[in-house]
């Protein structure tokens, strides 16, 4: 599987392809380990990703070190609106000259929050890559609905629906889409956090 990773030299890691706005995860090279950090207060995604950049540099890192982006964003995008805005983040990082071969290595992470949500997409938290001598592989999957194949409507599982029935099929959409990307990424037994972003109950499904 590691042969579907690509090499982010300028980075320290390797990133597993996704689609034009992001990677579908990111993996540290050896030497490197992958660091988290949530913003104390969510800024205003464009202005957070040139304080990010403003942050690595202050460390003796740059750009190129950053490899997640978990952002929140007033409600959940249209297609059309998912897609402006993605075109909008990614001339951010061709500025940058973050590419690699015209691939964004970035991964990334979008929720909509049921509770207080911000009045516009904002920069929650990022990830980062610094020397370092840890044992293990560190890494970051990107997020993930319940969609298969390229953003079309159509590509959504039971799209407009919320039976259980109907929410079953989707989690079981989404499990197996981020147990794909683990195993791709080669560390399904170094899990250390995982996260479920969902507005309706999901405990009755876990056993399912």
């Amino acid at each position: 599987m590691a042969a579907l990773l690509k090499a982010n030299l300028r980075g320290g890691y390797r990133f597993l392809k996704g689609i034009e706005p992001y990677s579908s995860g990111v993996v540290a090279e050896t030497g490197w380990e992958i660091v988290h950090a949530t913003l104390a207060r969510p800024l205003p995604w464009k202005e957070g990703l040139f304080a990010t950049r403003k942050y690595l540099e202050q460390y003796g890192r740059d750009c190129h070190a950053l490899c997640g982006v978990e952002l929140r964003c007033p409600e959940p995008f249209s297609m059309e609106g998912f897609t402006d805005f993605n075109r909008e983040y990614r001339a951010v990082l061709e500025q940058w000259e973050m590419l690699v071969d015209g691939e964004n290595p970035v991964a990334r992470t979008n929720v909509a929050p049921t509770n207080d949500p911000p009045n516009e997409s904002a920069l929650f938290a990022f990830s980062y890559t610094v020397p370092s001598s840890v044992d293990r592989p560190t890494f970051v999957v990107a997020g993930g609905g319940e969609l298969r194949g390229s953003l079309e409507t159509g590509n959504i599982i039971r799209a407009g629906e919320d039976s259980d029935e109907a929410f079953l099929e989707k989690v079981r959409c989404v499990v197996g889409l981020m147990n794909e990307r683990l195993s791709q990424l080669g560390n399904h037994n170094l899990l250390s956090a995982i996260d479920v972003y969902t507005a309706h109950e999901f405990y009755a499904v876990l056993d399912a």
